[in-house]
């Protein structure tokens, strides 16, 4: 990566810091308003980038140059718009945003500044007016409303000197997580699987061709799957020339997952300490640790899903002002264009959000009724809220549809469906809708999803699933219920990234729950009944899942966006369980949960450092292993070969050059071998294509020919009289006299 394009991957974060300033809320008593002003800025901030590469798309504009502009600009209006907010606070002898409250810090909102929650839209009764539970949580020093850095310091400091030893343990774990992250994607080059057959093409390909028309190819997921992670990692290609920084746009999704669970947590009613065991719980998530540093696609739809969520919430006590429509629908647009198994949990979401809204649109004010009052107030159907609120919800949908309609449009005029072709609508989506083939499909994502390193419990349990779905008359392997030819039960309890499970943030967050469910006062009395419609909403985002998403060995990262929404529940639980220890079996729950948390610190710290692919210690270290070999920890034996065959095809100084390779196979080092002296793209054309529309290139049109996967097939394809040579997985073909 050059100077110059160091300096420019500044920029859009120098950008996203400047939002975060001017998204500060003005509004009095905002829940934790800092993190709110980050949901702002990522959202304003990922539409933006979104809509950069399909405009510049559109104009077959897709270069360097052009995203440089375009990052200056907004670099520019977001000064602008954080030194209005400053002079403008200033001008008024006010603080230009609210005090911000970091996750360490943060307590409670006081029963005076908390707007109440609308319980009716789960529990059917009235606010909720139940004194809070006393806590031994010492009271945060005052602090003074910041107006810069050094204010954010003080608030800090002072956060630190009032939180108990066990706060700071919480916290400095955590942070420690992240700090070291951090470094790993900064050392490690990209070598998720899934990067090399269709992430990291996709974007050398728009880089190539300038625009983002499809293309001919063999691969059906580098043109069907949603684009919206690659979107983001095409602006750091371009602005850097490389992909160093890739495994960045996971890592801050990653926090951004952070900062969200932990305000979500305050907007339900918990004080510093339930944040930080929420950010702790999902912080040693070994899932969540393995994919902070990767470039595949799963937290950053988490992000975008837990966006949605936090906006929601702060749309269940008051009217939704316009600003937050366009980050609903910012926040749903992108869950769409990223992966759409998000919207999963983004519909009910919704629903939860349309509801509240009817509901404050029937009282006389968006604040909440006397609780004397009979009923909570005069009810009635003023048309102008009415209309406020349908009309917030078409807003929502409209700016959903500028951010994804693009792709989708492309899609359809390619495949005649917006959802891809028949391969794609039947790979991955439940064919059977039964309810006993949803409840076998339920049973065995749960049992992959709970897995432990104890196999006879694992086999046990598949057992279990597998005599129990016979009984009823479904085969647990049936191709309707079961992705592709895999087989079930597959171990899922090592630290992979694209399997490892999750049994203990799974555990809590299931026990949090069923609580928040049955005895939501328990464990959060001033927000009941927003915290059981949260809990409603989880609990309908899973079901779902499971009756929409066939079983796979790799579906535990799919269900990552709903672990996000879910431990919020667990740190709330773990929070009351902790506030109310007295007594005996309550001191011996107490020790319990220190000792799950402990487990889940050292589940996390290992999936760390010793995760695979990426880790810090041991055979594969990012530390001592070369960028090259580090590319191809999946499969060390293919680093080589195709080192091998790039080397021949480069000597023969051929210069269009034919794929041949099947679905799953990696593309990707290609594009890095075979890239010219002056770092222009190759000129890498399929001689193979599942796209009705785009017939391949004629073999006997191209210098050379490089292959992967089945050498019976690349022969097919190689004219007469050329020379192929095939080494285990990789091969070429050159004609005569090369």
């Amino acid at each position: 990566m050059s100077a110059a394009g160091s300096l420019l991957a500044v920029v859009p974060a120098a950008a996203v810091l400047l939002l975060i300033v001017a998204a500060m809320p003005r509004e009095a008593g905002a829940v934790a308003p800092l993190r709110l002003a980050v949901v702002r800025a990522v959202l304003l901030s990922g539409a933006y980038a979104v809509l950069v590469v399909e405009v510049l798309g559109a104009s077959h504009a897709l270069t360097r140059g052009a995203f440089t502009v375009a990052w200056l600009l907004f670099l520019v209006a977001a000064a602008a718009a954080a030194g209005l907010r400053w002079r403008r606070a200033t001008r008024l002898g006010q603080p230009p945003a609210a005090t911000p409250v970091p996750v360490s810090a943060a307590p409670a909102v006081s029963t005076a500044q908390r707007p109440v929650p609308v319980g009716a839209v789960v529990s059917g009764g009235g606010p909720d007016v139940s004194a809070p539970a006393e806590s031994d949580e010492p009271a945060p020093a005052p602090t003074r409303a910041g107006r810069g850095v050094a204010d954010l310091r003080a608030v800090a400091v002072d956060a630190w000197r009032t939180a108990r030893p066990g706060e700071r343990l919480l916290a400095g774990t955590v942070g420690g997580l992240i700090l070291v992250e951090l470094l790993v994607a900064l050392l490690a080059e990209p070598n998720n699987f899934d990067s090399q057959t269709y992430h990291l093409p996709k974007v050398e390909h728009w880089v190539a061709q300038g625009d983002l028309d499809f293309w001919p190819t063999a691969i059906h997921r580098q043109v069907t799957i949603p684009p919206g992670a690659e979107y983001l990692l095409l602006h750091l290609r371009l602005l850097t020339g490389g992909d160093h920084l890739h495994n960045l746009v996971q890592w801050a999704a990653g926090v951004v997952c952070l900062l969200v669970a932990a305000r979500i947590t305050a907007q339900l009613g918990g004080g510093r300490r339930a944040q930080l065991l929420t950010a702790f719980v999902l912080a040693t998530t070994p899932m969540v640790v393995l994919q902070a540093t990767s470039t595949q696609t799963d937290l950053i739809c988490a992000a975008w899903v837990a966006c949605a969520a936090t906006l929601v919430l702060d749309g269940l006590s008051r009217r939704t002002g316009w600003g937050t429509l366009l980050g609903l629908g910012a926040a749903t647009g992108l869950t769409a264009v990223t992966k759409t198994s998000g919207l999963i949990a983004v519909g009910p979401l919704l629903v939860l959000w349309g509801l509240a809204q009817l509901r404050l649109a029937r009282t006389d004010q968006s604040a909440p009724a006397d609780p004397a009052t009979p009923g909570g107030g005069r009810r009635s159907w003023p048309v102008g809220r009415l209309a406020r609120t349908v009309g917030g919800s078409v807003l929502i949908l409209a700016v959903a549809a500028v951010v994804v309609g693009p792709f989708l449009a492309r899609v359809t005029a390619e495949f005649g469906h917006p959802l891809g072709p028949p391969r794609l609508r039947e790979s991955i989506p439940m064919e059977r809708h039964d309810p006993a083939s949803i409840v076998v499909n339920a049973l065995r994502i749960g049992h992959t999803a709970f897995d432990t390193p104890l196999a006879p419990l694992r086999r046990a349990g598949a057992q279990v699933i597998i005599g129990g779905a016979e009984a009823i008359g479904v085969d647990p392997q049936d191709r309707a219920i079961t992705f592709g030819r895999e087989l079930f039960p597959e171990p899922a309890w090592y630290p992979d990234e694209d399997r490892v499970a999750f049994p203990l943030a799974g555990a809590l967050a299931v026990i949090g729950a069923v609580i928040a469910l049955a005895r939501p006062r328990r464990i959060a009395p001033e927000r009941a009944g927003s915290l059981r419609a949260y809990a409603v909403v989880v609990l309908t985002a899973v079901l779902l899942h499971t009756a929409m998403i066939k079983w796979q060995p790799w579906g535990n990262r799919l269900l990552l966006y709903a672990v996000v929404l879910a431990v919020p529940l667990a740190g709330l639980w773990l929070d009351a369980l902790l506030r109310n220890r007295a007594g005996g079996r309550r001191s011996v729950a107490a020790v319990a949960a220190v000792t799950v948390l402990a487990t889940s610190a050292l589940a996390g710290v290992l999936a760390l450092s010793y995760g695979f692919p990426r880790r810090l210690v041991g055979a594969g270290s990012v530390f001592t292993t070369s960028d090259w070999d580090t590319r191809f920890l999946r499969r060390p034996q293919w680093a080589d070969e195709f080192r091998w065959a790039a080397t021949a095809v480069q000597d023969s100084g051929a210069r269009r050059i034919g794929l041949v390779q099947q679905n799953d196979n990696w593309e990707y080092p290609w594009w890095l071998l075979l890239r010219q002296p002056d770092g222009r793209s190759p000129d890498l054309v399929a001689l193979q294509s599942v796209l009705p529309e785009r017939p391949p290139a004629d073999p006997s049109s191209v210098d050379a020919i490089v292959c992967t996967g089945n050498e019976a097939a690349c022969a097919k394809l190689v004219p007469a009289g050329w020379r192929l040579e095939f080494r285990g997985y990789v091969g070429y073909a050159l004609p005569p006299g090369r």
